[in-house]
């Protein structure tokens, strides 16, 4: 779902005006408004403190497909790329480059998930590199794998 879509449900379910979420975030009225009617769409460090200011995960306010891989948030829209539980059944979590047979293909940390895959996320969005590690360390943590209870 759009940006455009979703934040005008949370600020109201926040409780919030325009104006009100507006200030929380030293812009304009105006900015909320085009980012409300889809004229504009804030930037990614915008995102990520409207997520914080709105208490919602990144991902809600991203325009994310239904499944992505809970370990490096690559969409998983096609079967063919999903990993498999060790009784060989597709996983719904994972994608096949992170998790074959039950286990994650390779042993890792998060920042190191981050860096080797915001390259790709930036070739394929044309963010700035900076932009997609800025993004991918908002939201992975949030993800199956990395998520602390």
């Amino acid at each position: 779902m759009a940006i455009k879509d979703i934040l005008p449900q949370l600020r109201s379910d926040c409780g919030l005006t325009q104006q009100e979420l507006a200030n929380k975030l030293y812009v304009t009225r105006q900015a909320v408004s085009r980012w409300e009617t889809g004229e504009t769409t804030p930037n990614v460090d915008m995102i990520k403190l409207l997520a914080v200011t709105l208490g919602v995960p990144v991902g809600v306010l991203l325009e994310m497909p239904e499944h992505f891989c809970q370990s490096c948030g690559m969409p998983i829209a096609d079967p063919a790329i999903q990993g498999t539980e060790a009784d060989g059944s597709p996983s719904g979590d994972y994608c096949k480059w992170c998790y074959q047979g039950g286990s994650y293909t390779y042993e890792t940390d998060l920042d190191n998930m981050i860096e080797s895959c915001a390259p790709y996320m930036a070739e394929h969005t044309g963010m700035s590199h900076d932009q997609a590690v800025s993004l991918m360390g908002a939201m992975l943590p949030n993800l199956k794998r990395w998520k602390k209870d």
